[in-house]
């Protein structure tokens, strides 16, 4: 049989769908500035669905300090591999400075996030060890256990007596091979917004030997006292052994980086391969990260703004009754109770007919007959934004509960 004649049978659980949410549910086109306002399909929605949760995408200082170093540099320099001939300065400067502002001894820049942390889970892991990891993790991890040769333990989301097992487990597997434990979680989950159990699971290296891996893509510049983390929000920070965040959140750009001792950091340099065999990152997202960087830590009103719109908008739809689940960050998750049909066709009118743009989550993701509308506050996000969306969402709840959308088919969209 030819390789690519399955796929004219089963496109896989997404692609299944493709004829009918192409270009609407799926892969739709956002246009404009990056704003809480912008055009899909010819039209202007309040749009909840960007990671710019500190408003940094449109920052008068980011976007000068972006042009000025594309006009300096272009896109190209520095070329090569890091390791070969794309180092400079500029790179060197903004990991010394990761590494002061999240705490940790040295810090080595990745080119994505989702590449980044599967290729440090492949460098740090040998067959004889094993990994411990939450069951919610992120499809990047998990990507990254698939490459893992040796034992891997999963325990039930944030439940740390599992967690507990799941140790002694791996511990009794180390034992016979003379392997090591590495624990993985995250500090926000990004699909539901609570946080990973931090402090506990840094609780048990008093009774067990492993290292913690955190992978805090959403809470690295919202959560904590300066906005280094999950782990500073927790007081844990200095008990994470590797730190790993995305610029791709609160950065409102490209790459990533992973934090901890320099003697691990300096091994993941030497032996992380798709940083040796890659392109490195360019200048412009070098020092555009810089500047970044320099708002995230001298501008707390930034923060300070984010939050305002989180708890307004929290507050506002937990007391019209919406379920929230268990978020404590600026994700926001509002679960529905409806099947997939009636999640389209609630989607389309929330967008048709009160130009409200945000994501929506249904099986298998969550389960079935669950809805989840996920929204992403961000510091230029206003009160007024707020208000219209609570609005709109109490609409379409009362005609989902109504029976409105359980049409057999997806309505048409013009």
């Amino acid at each position: 049989m030819d390789l690519f004649e399955k796929f004219k049978k089963d496109m896989g659980p997404l692609g299944k769908h493709a004829k009918i949410a192409h270009g609407y549910f799926s892969f739709p086109k956002l246009e404009g500035e990056i704003a809480p306002r912008m055009k899909f399909r010819g039209k202007e929605m309040l749009t909840w669905s960007l990671n710019n949760y500190l408003g940094l995408a449109n920052h008068p200082e980011v976007r000068k300090a972006d042009t000025e170093a594309t006009a300096q540099y272009g896109l190209a320099y520095p070329m090569g591999a890091r390791m070969m001939s794309g180092n400079s300065n500029e790179h060197e400067a903004l990991e010394a400075e990761l590494s002061s502002f999240v705490g940790k001894e040295d810090t080595m820049l990745l080119n994505f996030g989702y590449q980044g942390i599967l290729s440090v889970i492949d460098a740090i892991l040998s067959r004889q060890d094993a990994v411990v990891y939450d069951s919610d993790s992120h499809a990047c991890i998990v990507d990254g256990l698939r490459m893992h040769l040796g034992k891997r333990f999963v325990f039930p989301h944030n439940d740390i007596e599992s967690c507990e097992k799941q140790l002694q487990r791996a511990g009794k597997w180390v034992a016979e091979t003379g392997g090591a434990i590495l624990v993985i979680t995250e500090g926000v989950f990004g699909m539901a917004g609570d946080q990973g159990n931090l402090k506990d699971i840094v609780a048990l290296k008093k009774k067990y030997d492993f290292r913690l891996l955190v992978d805090d893509a959403h809470g690295f510049g919202t959560m904590g006292k300066t906005g280094a983390g999950t782990g500073e929000e927790q007081g844990v920070q200095d008990e994470i052994d590797l730190y790993f965040s995305t610029f791709a959140k609160s950065m409102a750009s490209i790459g990533a980086f992973v934090s901890g001792d320099e003697f691990v950091i300096n091994f993941l340099r030497y032996n992380t391969r798709s940083q040796i065999f890659a392109k490195t990152l360019p200048m412009p997202l070098v020092i555009g990260g810089r500047k970044r960087l320099e708002l995230l830590r001298t501008q707390p009103e930034l923060k300070n703004q984010l939050w305002v719109i989180v708890k307004a908008l929290q507050s506002g739809l937990r007391e019209a009754g919406f379920n929230l689940g268990k978020t404590e960050s600026p994700v926001t998750p509002v679960f529905l109770s409806g099947g997939t049909n009636e999640a389209a066709n609630l989607i389309i009118d929330l967008r048709e007919n009160y130009s409200i743009f945000c994501s929506v989550v249904t099986y298998p993701v969550v389960p079935k007959d669950v809805i989840m509308l996920r929204l992403i506050p961000t510091a230029v996000h206003s009160l007024a934004d707020v208000e219209e969306t609570i609005k709109a969402f109490s609409a379409v709840s009362g005609k989902l509960k109504s029976g409105v959308y359980a049409n057999s088919s997806i309505a048409q969209v013009v």
